[in-house]
Formats: C-alpha cells, structure tokens, sequence
C-alpha cells in the first residue's frame, strides 16, 4: 500500500473499481480523489469545508464543493455515485445518522474509515484515570473536535440498525493489517456497506 496515502485511504482505493463515479465527504487536501482520478480513471467531487484543504483539493486538480456534509446532501440525485467515501471523520459529525443514511442514499455503496476507541491502549489509558491520545486521537479531551467515539462492535450495530449491510471490512494498527482479535488490536477499522 506504498502509494503515498494514509494507510486507510490507500486500502479504500483498492475497494474503488476502475471508472468509478466516487463522492468524497470531508476529502481533506484531495489525495484520495487525485490519486483515483490518475491510478484508476475515476471521477467525482469532493465535499470539503476548511478553506485551507479546498485550495489544496483545487492545486491537485480535484472538483471540490465547499459545504459542511451535515448540511445535507441533497444537492446530489439519488444515486448519483457508485461510491460515497467518509475517511476519519464519521466521529466528528452531529448528525451521525443523518449522514450515513444520506450517504447510502447518494451512492450505490459506501465506504467509512474510522478510529477504533476500543483498541487496548485507550482502554489502559481510561483505566489509568486518562483520556486517550493517539496517532488516530491525537488530541486533548479539551481540545477535541471528536464527537462521538465509538468502538468496532458498536459501529456495526450501528450500521444493521440502519439497514445497511457491510460487505467487507478491515482493521490497520498503525498502518498495517489486523486480523486477530481486531475488536482489541485495530486503531482504525474500514468498512464497505450498502443498502441491505
């Protein structure tokens, strides 16, 4: 996965298939877009709302609208995209489901990434009294922009709550694949859903 993205971005862009409509919510600086758009021909937009990563999504020629994703997606026809991506940022959102079910609306699957708050450190570091702080939940309890952590069984219920049905899955620990007791060991887990 040595193509100069994060760890969950690169193992995303292995799930996209080549000419794939993709709409990326909360896209960053466009990496995973521009990476698609030269590796796997694929096009799409991002949706972006920090002015700093807009400029950055247009200086790597990727189509960018700027526009908090919790406002809706309705600018969008259902569905609209063969792929709806959310990479490390489902825990920073108020309107979690809201979000989800848009994005299912919007796209024919979706794709989320997100940081694992059961992985045992942060377990130990509550034990000890702390708040965790990782390479995944790199800040202060005080300084947080994290709404809502959750653990990797709780997405999942979460996700057959909603109806939709995950169709592959994958953990990482500090980039690299977890296969055993992921629940435990993964600082980030992927997931593949559609509609059920």
């Amino acid at each position: 996965m040595s193509n100069g993205l994060r760890p969950d971005l690169a193992l995303i862009a292995q799930w996209i298939a080549p000419g794939s409509h993709v709409l990326d919510l909360g896209c960053g600086d466009g990496a995973l877009l521009a990476h698609l758009q030269s590796a796997k021909r694929c096009r799409g937009y991002g949706v972006e709302i920090e002015d700093a990563q807009v400029l950055a999504c247009l200086r790597a020629g990727v189509d960018v609208i700027q526009q908090d994703i919790e406002a809706g997606l309705g600018m969008f026809h259902a569905p609209a995209f063969d792929v709806v991506v959310l990479s490390m940022a489902i825990q920073m959102t108020h309107r979690t489901e809201r979000v989800l079910r848009e994005m299912s609306e919007v796209g024919r699957e979706g794709i989320v990434s997100l940081p694992n708050f059961g992985h045992w450190r942060h377990a130990w570091s509550i034990l000890r009294g702390r708040m965790p702080v990782s390479r995944e939940l790199p800040y202060a309890w005080y300084d947080t922009p994290n709404l809502h952590m959750t653990t990797v069984r709780d997405f999942e219920d979460f996700l057959a709550g909603l109806g939709l049905k995950i169709t592959a899955r994958a953990f990482l620990c500090d980039g690299k694949p977890v296969r055993t007791a992921p629940a435990l060991r993964a600082t980030q887990a992927i997931y593949r859903f559609r509609r059920g």
